[in-house]
């Protein structure tokens, strides 16, 4: 596969920003520190970048003119998981350090996967030097006790980040975390905000640690006019875990479900020419966990550490809403691999598609030089065929 140079430097009213291997500088001021509500902006009203795959063209528009760019009988898929609060205040037992502890996955056997945090003046950062069997203090009198680190990417040079814990609780689960937890908060964002800020319209089981930001902009007006126009609305789960990756690791499992009702409607969409639009990586993610090489997908539920990239392909999505990925995250890797995936309809008249990585060059660089925001209270990008 041939690719043109990447891009050297994009030159915009926010000063010089490169961009290589899609390794590129984001500035502070891209990164959306408060909701649109805070900003004075409805949910809906928040940026919409829509860039074509096939010819490399961008659109700017707004998420509420959605409907602009679906069709009737398009199949818009998305993740009904809701957002715990995931942030419980903890102490160490050896020594009295204070901590945060976030609840990223819950595994089999009533173990979970949590990642220690120490406190910071804006925020939390990773606390790398817990031990194994060391036992934590907890909020209203629960703790944790850490087994094991966690096998994907934990381990490093400085210590071990992600951990397998049990957690002994005064109550259940839920009335715990809504008595004594809070949402994750990470250092671009200043101020915390209530819990409904990190909900979507749709969400119908809590079991997520962070957001899946690509679907908070839907309104429920949005979707009731997507529904009328004769877009398809397809639900499924990915509980997500903790995002903060900060040395480039994979992506931790997570628990999925695919409803026999979503398997139908994606393998009828196929099989009719429509499209698949998927509602986040989340949801690319347990789709592709549950189809076959030949593009038919089936209903099914576990933990998938499915990892998506150019190399291994997309089988079961046509186009995919977004928000906007930092520089070298594996988020950008499975974009990349569908925007070389070739439109299962394309016309004999339409140029293939263009190599995934040059069409994220160019829809990055715009998003740069527009000033579009970043991470889960930012704007979105809807990739077309």
């Amino acid at each position: 596969m041939t690719v043109r140079p990447l891009l050297a430097e994009q030159n915009t009213k926010y000063g010089p920003h490169k961009l290589s291997s899609l390794d590129f500088d984001l500035p502070p001021e891209l990164e959306a520190d408060a909701p649109p509500e805070a900003r004075g902006f409805e949910r809906d009203e928040v940026r919409l970048m829509v860039s074509y795959r096939s010819d490399d063209r961008v659109v700017h528009s707004r998420f509420r003119d959605l409907g602009d760019f679906l069709e009737a009988g398009d199949v818009l898929v998305i993740n009904t998981s809701g957002t715990m609060n995931a942030a419980i205040s903890a102490e160490r037992e050896l020594d009295s350090t204070a901590l945060e502890l976030h609840l990223s996955t819950r595994l089999p056997a009533n173990l979970w996967v949590v990642e220690l945090r120490c406190l910071t003046d804006t925020a939390t950062e990773p606390f790398l030097n817990a031990t194994v069997g060391e036992t934590l203090r907890l909020a209203g009198g629960a703790t944790a006790t850490l087994h094991a680190p966690y096998p994907s990417g934990s381990v490093r040079s400085g210590g071990t980040r992600l951990w397998i814990s049990t957690l002994d609780l005064p109550e259940p689960m839920d009335e715990y975390l809504e008595r004594h937890g809070s949402q994750i908060r990470y250092g671009y964002v200043r101020d915390s905000w209530p819990t409904s800020y990190y909900q979507t319209v749709y969400a119908t089981e809590k079991g997520s640690a962070e957001m899946p930001s690509a679907g908070r902009a839907f309104t429920t007006e949005l979707i009731t006019r997507l529904v009328a126009q004769g877009v398809q609305i397809a639900p499924l789960i990915l509980h997500t875990g903790v995002a903060s990756l900060e040395e480039d690791e994979p992506p931790y499992e997570e628990f999925f479900r695919v409803p026999p009702e979503t398997a139908r409607l994606v393998n009828a969409a196929h099989a009719t020419g429509q499209r698949v639009v998927a509602v986040g990586t989340t949801v690319v993610r347990a789709l592709e966990t549950v189809t076959d090489p030949d593009a038919t997908t089936h209903p099914g539920e576990g933990w998938t550490g499915l990892l998506i990239t150019p190399a291994r392909g997309i089988r079961a999505v046509d186009a995919m809403l977004t928000g906007l990925h930092e520089p070298r995250s594996t988020h950008l890797a499975m974009l990349e691999a569908l925007a070389e995936r070739e439109p299962a309809t394309r016309a004999p008249d339409r140029p293939p598609a263009l190599a995934g990585r040059e069409h994220l060059e160019v829809a990055y660089a715009e998003a740069l030089s527009e000033g579009y925001l970043w991470h889960e209270f930012g704007d979105l990008h809807l990739i077309l065929p």
